[in-house]
Order: C-alpha cells, then sequence, then structure tokens
C-alpha cells in the first residue's frame, strides 16, 4: 500500500481493520507469517471491491479473510505432516492489553491454539468466528460456504470438542506467573524435586525445534518423564541461560536466552495450579515475532 492510497476509502477501511483482521487469521492458521500472507491476498481481493455495494466493510473484510485462511489452512496441514518434530503455534510477543482482556488472552493462548488444532478446517473457521468474534451464523455460512442450518452443527460439534479439550478454569496472570518462577528456578538450579512439586502428575511436554534446533521429536508425558528430561537439559548446557519473563500470546511466559543470543520461549498450561502443559518453541523461523509487540483485537 503506497503512499498514494492514503486518503482512499479502500485503504482506510483496510488499514482500520487491519489488526482485527490478522488476529482472525492468526487464531485459524498458528502462524503468524501465514497470517500476514493471507492479510496481503485480502487486500488484494479487497481492492478490487465495489465499496457502494457493500453495507458492512468490517464483515466484508472479514468474509475476505476467513475464505483466504481456509484456503492457507488446507495447504499449512501438508506442510505440517512432513514437519520435523512436534509442531507449535508460532508465538507472538503481545502488549498488555492483550492479557487484559481474558477473553482475547485465552483465545491466542498456547493451550488453546493447540486445542484448535485439533479440529477440521472448517470447523476451526466457525468455531473461531463465533465463539471468539460473535459473528452471526448467517455471515459465517457466507465465509465458509456452507449453509447457517449446517454452520450451527458445526459450531455445536466443534464447542463440545474444544470444551472437552481447553483448560477446566480460567488461571490468572498471577498463577500462571508463579508456576513459571518455579519451573525457572527449578531449571536454573536442577532442583528436581520442586520441578515435581510444580507439574501435574499427567503434565505434557511439547518441544518444537523444526528440524533446526534440537528438541524432543515427540510429545513427553508424565512429571517424573518431564522433569528429568527439563534438568537433565539444563545439566547438558555449557553456556549461561538467562530467562526473562515477557507476554507471550497474551500470557506470561518465558523468553530464554543462551549466551545473550535468543533460543526459545518457554510457556505453560496451568489447571489446578498446577502445570499440565509445557511448551518450548525453539524453531528460529517462529521466533521472529518476539521482537516488538503484535497487535491484537477481538472488534
Amino acid at each position: 500500500m503506497s503512499a498514494d492510497h492514503a486518503t482512499n476509502p479502500a485503504t482506510e477501511a483496510f488499514v482500520a481493520h487491519r489488526n482485527l483482521l490478522f488476529t482472525v487469521a492468526y487464531e485459524m492458521l498458528g502462524s503468524a507469517a501465514d497470517a500476514e500472507d493471507v492479510l496481503q491476498e485480502t487486500w488484494l481481493r479487497w481492492v478490487n471491491v465495489d465499496l457502494d455495494q457493500v453495507g458492512d466493510q468490517r464483515g466484508y473484510l472479514v468474509r475476505i479473510t476467513t475464505r483466504q485462511s481456509l484456503n492457507r489452512l488446507r495447504s499449512l496441514s501438508r506442510r505440517k505432516e512432513s514437519y520435523v518434530g512436534s509442531w507449535l503455534p508460532e508465538p507472538l510477543l503481545t502488549a498488555p492489553d492483550v492479557a487484559e482482556d481474558v477473553e482475547l488472552a485465552e483465545s491466542v493462548s498456547m493451550a488453546m491454539m493447540l486445542v484448535l488444532e485439533t479440529l477440521s478446517p472448517t470447523e476451526r473457521a466457525v468455531f473461531v468466528l463465533r465463539e471468539v468474534f460473535d459473528v452471526g451464523y448467517e455471515e459465517i455460512a457466507a465465509a465458509v460456504d456452507k449453509s447457517p442450518a449446517a454452520v450451527r452443527q458445526i459450531a455445536h460439534r466443534a464447542r463440545k470438542h474444544v470444551e472437552a479439550r481447553r483448560p477446566r478454569e480460567a488461571v490468572s496472570p498471577r498463577e500462571t506467573r508463579q508456576a513459571l518462577e518455579s519451573l525457572r528456578h527449578a531449571f536454573e538450579t536442577g532442583d528436581l524435586q520442586g520441578l515435581l512439586d510444580v507439574l501435574a502428575p499427567d503434565v505434557v511436554l511439547v518441544g518444537d525445534g523444526g528440524g533446526v534446533k534440537r528438541a524432543a521429536l515427540r510429545p513427553i508425558t508424565g512429571a517424573e518423564t518431564v522433569a528429568r528430561f527439563m534438568v537433565g537439559r539444563a545439566g547438558r548446557l555449557k553456556a549461561t541461560v538467562t530467562t526473562v519473563p515477557r507476554l507471550v500470546n497474551g500470557n506470561p511466559a518465558l523468553v530464554l536466552y543462551v549466551d545473550g543470543e535468543m533460543d526459545g520461549v518457554l510457556a505453560v498450561r496451568v489447571d489446578n495450579a498446577r502445570v499440565t502443559g509445557v511448551y518450548y518453541v525453539r524453531n528460529p523461523e517462529k521466533l521472529t515475532h518476539l521482537v516488538s509487540e503484535t497487535p491484537l483485537t477481538l472488534r
């Protein structure tokens, strides 16, 4: 978008809703890079629309973004099949206002994004639009090329699927920070018992190195196994490890540095004051959105 378009009504509308469109695309894809591509594709289609025929510009833009996201989601699914090791969503550095919006923070949390990964592309689109962005069934139907009745059924099925897998209760940022602090302390001191005290018996650790950095190729389950893996990894590092608390995807997380260079992001899922999920993203290609804050919004 060049400066020539600065006062163009199409540009003004797109810029006004850009953060919303990015959030929609990101929640559907789990990839900031792909979400940016979707926004570019949305823009190219939007500039060819006759604005006089558009009653609801926000709704129309969301519809284009949804369709482009669905197309991209199907190709992304094929890429994931050949991905080396476990795949985790691309983490985003976010501003305090994202954390303060409880609904938004939960919807983009690493735990929730992983739950969304278990839905089919159409289920994910319908769930995100309906449950997260409160889009009407008629509008969703137009976006996903289904009848409103079919969309209602898909929404019901997706909601049940997500409810069975999402965190059982809302956890305060303070609880998450406490859990992370316990993990950090245990990681830095090799305190195995300290780790066991904060990990739930059925905890799952997922690492994402993308075949570029070393990471567990498969999820590791069980408090004892996860604790020994984390303490063992810390002991093997012949380097200075520092951890910096950050808001990532609207929730407290730790950014790890090894000898001053960013090594990865550690996020957690907390249920009943115990850590039930540990997510460690090390793939360098997924760490590019941790330098500056990414604005997200539901509106």
